[in-house]
């Protein structure tokens, strides 16, 4: 007797799950096991892995802040995540409204395009992203980064507010017309505000994913003064190689990068969900 299609997502649902909260309780346990190892010194860390701290002492926390540079590249890793973040919302936005409103081929041509960017992966473009860098004279440089980041954000943050835009009923603008409103005042007065939830959505999602951004940092920056976060990661954990293995300090470390990410996820985690949802509805 074969199986119907309509039973299989009653059988597979509860494999899903089952697989979702094994992910998820293996990220608590990692995240738990570095947060408590912050508190700890090599030998406890060696020695009783799986044991409590026997005290909160932040020392390990000064000393990974402190010898890594983490300060002055905390500066530079929020400077580049807002500014960048910011301006790739604000190109973006009227791009995905364009082309959300305009039906034809040149739009659906110019949407799969970006549709084609989300699928190029990073690695293939960085050698020709560093030549263009380097005939401008923006290798070393943060504004150099900042640009790179910019452009290579866009095509996910284009195809992910024209859904956005889609969704919202053409009817208003049809009445801001017959009321005399530009093309122009339409799209700032009111599409604008009623697709907030969705560049809400769009600026945290850019925000996430550069604050973690490892290899056009890796690829662009050589100079210590202009690390971010995850490149001071990096220096500091190749100076613990050298220097005798501080692992308490390691986790401490890797912690002061993962925590901000963290809380503001658990502070506007609901508006991402319910942002991404709402880009669903047409």
């Amino acid at each position: 007797m074969a199986i119907s299609t309509t039973s299989r997502p009653k059988v597979l649902r509860p494999l899903g799950t089952t697989a979702v909260w094994l992910f998820v309780a293996f990220c608590l346990f990692a995240f738990v096991f570095m947060l408590m190892s912050s508190f700890k010194n090599s030998s406890e860390i060696l020695n009783a892995p799986w044991a409590l701290p026997t005290s909160l002492d932040f020392g390990n926390w000064g000393r990974a802040w402190t010898d890594s540079g983490f300060g002055e590249a905390a500066i530079n890793t929020i400077l580049l995540v807002v500014t960048a973040s910011v301006v790739v919302v604000a190109v973006s936005a009227p791009a995905a409204y364009a082309l959300s409103r305009r039906a034809g081929r040149l739009s659906g041509g110019i949407t799969m395009l970006f549709a084609i960017g989300l699928g190029i992966p990073l690695q293939v473009i960085v050698l020709p992203l560093y030549s263009v860098l380097a005939e401008l004279g923006l290798i070393d440089s943060l504004f150099g980064l900042f640009l790179v980041y910019v452009a290579t954000h866009l095509p996910f943050t284009v195809f992910l507010l024209t859904g956005f835009f889609r969704s919202l009923p053409s009817e208003l603008e049809e009445a801001a017309a017959l009321d005399g409103v530009s093309a122009t005042g339409t799209f700032f007065r009111i599409m604008l505000p009623l697709a907030r939830g969705g560049l809400v959505t769009a600026l945290l999602l850019n925000a996430i994913g550069l604050w973690n951004e490892t290899l056009l940092g890796l690829m662009f920056i050589q100079s210590t003064e202009k690390y971010t976060l995850s490149l001071a990661l990096i220096g500091f954990i190749q100076q613990q190689q050298y220097s005798g293995a501080d692992y308490g300090a390691l986790f401490a470390g890797v912690s002061i990068t993962i925590i901000p990410m963290l809380l503001l996820y658990l502070w506007l985690g609901r508006r991402i969900t319910e942002g991404l949802t709402a880009g669903l509805g047409k």
